[in-house]
């Protein structure tokens, strides 16, 4: 089963380390500064913790201090909000975060989900005249018939 793992790139880890040294200076310089090296050793814990996983039966998000494991049947759609982040819109509304998710990683999400999540990007079917769009398939019910296709979540844009 494929799986992809989205999350900060670990060269970030660097900006993290120059940070501690530029603070040095600032953190000796009186008694009780030392409390300046938790900002940039809280971001490296942030670039280290944050991720998203996922793969054909759940999205794994994890943030700094939790985890949260969203099976694919509680996922209503992927939401895109206006900065290029993508949540995820549970069945009862709820959106939950997935860290290092951006706009971009959408094709990979696509992949992995199992249809679930729309290609933004997929080639027009066979046969179609270029500029064509896609025909469209309606909504169906979650618990369709058997031998009804199920279509995936819908990709909603940032309000």
């Amino acid at each position: 089963m494929p799986k992809v793992v989205f999350r900060v790139p670990t060269p970030a880890l660097l900006a993290a380390g120059l940070a501690l040294i530029c603070v040095t200076p600032v953190a000796w310089a009186a008694p009780g500064l030392q409390v300046i090296y938790l900002l940039p050793l809280g971001f490296a814990l942030w670039v280290v913790r944050n991720r998203t996983a996922v793969d054909g039966e759940r999205i794994v998000a994890r943030s700094t201090f939790g985890r949260r494991v969203l099976p694919w049947a509680d996922v209503k759609a992927i939401k895109v909000d206006p900065k290029g982040w993508l949540s995820a819109v549970l069945a009862d509304d709820t959106l939950v975060r997935l860290p290092a998710v951006r706009t971009g990683h959408l094709p990979a999400l696509a992949a992995v989900s199992g249809g679930r999540v729309a290609d933004p990007t997929a080639a027009a079917a066979p046969g179609a005249a270029p500029g064509d769009a896609a025909p469209d398939q309606g909504d169906a019910a979650p618990d369709a018939a058997p031998d009804q296709e199920a279509t995936p979540p819908p990709v909603k844009s940032g309000e």
